[in-house]
């Protein structure tokens, strides 16, 4: 096993003890100074705190273990406006080995992209279940950014083929340089990312900034304003766009392609046609996706896939329950619409490491 997964798995192994130790009434002073003094862990924090790979082995770990103990109830949306909403998104452990209470706010603005501002915002709250006490405030728009990426490479390493190289990413918005890093992650055998958006002046600005990076050194990153012209060459296609219309056309996906949705999350937005979800091997990341993504919830109104046809949840993929990608000609579909069981085990990860590196640093 590669150190950098060692690394993480020992991370988990260790944050589990301490919270266990926790539980149990130890008197470690260290410990109970966590418990008494809320901390705010800002993004420029956050980002020193995380590896891709290390969330990304955290919640392969972690979410089998605690999945049927956390409780999440679905998101609750308020419109504010004909598009902009608020999102409240709580969830909480009934695990000894997670002792968390999470809230995680978020306003959702898609017309920001006209006035040069990202679309999401986000804080999360996190608190001790034993005691009820404030642990800490984190910068939420961050974490989303980084639980979502993480999330849909994890699913990439059982979905996408192991030689892809080319990875199409459909979206510059904030979530983007993410996605691709993530992706790139678990797939370091690619070697191109063609990125699109509708103002292609911002798919031009991302590939010049991606280019200087250490982290996308030997990966070929450009810009091309022809979406049809390139979504076929996408060994990974990855979406993140609040687009109500189809984006994504099933006809022109490479045959063997891996689709990554990950923008919609109301029943009218969709980022992909119905042909789309005909060709393709459909997974989620979690049941909400059945009733929330737009994509699937008109296939199921219009005949053209049943929940049955589901191939499984991602958690069914990390525990083997399911198996993913069968054939290397076939399509897979991954859609994600979030979850606040992702949202507590990112904050947990950032949390404790927070505080080890706080106390042992």
């Amino acid at each position: 096993m590669p150190d950098s997964e060692t690394q993480a798995l020992t991370k988990f192994r260790r944050s589990d003890s301490i919270v266990m130790a926790t539980r149990e009434g130890e008197t470690d002073e260290k410990l109970n100074n966590v418990g008494t003094a809320p901390v705010f862990i800002d993004n420029n924090s956050l980002r020193s705190t995380l590896s891709y790979l290390s969330l990304i082995k955290h919640l392969q770990c972690s979410l089998p273990a605690v999945l049927n103990t956390i409780q999440s109830p679905i998101r609750q949306n308020h419109s504010i406006d004909s598009s902009s909403s608020l999102l409240l998104m709580p969830s909480w452990s009934l695990s000894s080995s997670l002792p968390y209470i999470g809230v995680k706010l978020v306003t959702s603005f898609p017309q920001n992209s006209n006035r040069n501002l990202p679309g999401i915002h986000a804080s999360y709250v996190l608190f001790n279940s034993v005691t009820g006490q404030t642990l800490a405030f984190m910068d939420g728009t961050e974490l989303t950014l980084w639980r979502t990426s993480c999330v849909s490479a994890l699913a990439s390493e059982f979905l996408s083929r192991e030689d892809a190289e080319v990875l199409v990413m459909i979206g510059a918005g904030s979530l983007a340089p993410h996605l691709i890093k993530a992706h790139l992650a678990v797939r370091p055998n690619l070697k191109k990312v063609i990125i699109w958006n509708r103002r292609p002046e911002k798919a031009s600005n991302l590939a010049i900034k991606l280019q200087e990076e250490e982290e996308l050194r030997g990966v070929s990153v450009e810009h091309n304003g022809c979406l049809d012209e390139i979504i076929g060459l996408g060994d990974i296609v990855s979406c993140a766009t609040s687009s109500e219309i189809p984006i994504v056309k099933g006809e022109a996906l490479k045959v063997g392609a891996h689709l990554d949705l990950v923008g919609s999350f109301t029943p009218s937005m969709r980022e992909c046609d119905d042909e789309t979800v005909k060709r393709a091997k459909v997974f989620v990341d979690c049941e909400d996706a059945l009733v929330e993504a737009g994509e699937l919830v008109g296939a199921f109104e219009r005949g053209v896939l049943s929940p049955a046809k589901i191939g499984g949840r991602l958690v069914d993929l990390i525990t083997g329950h399911k198996f993913g990608r069968a054939a290397s000609d076939e399509i897979t579909l991954f859609k994600s619409v979030g979850s606040a069981v992702v949202d507590i085990l990112s904050a947990q990860l950032v949390y404790e490491t927070s505080m080890d590196v706080k106390y042992k640093g």
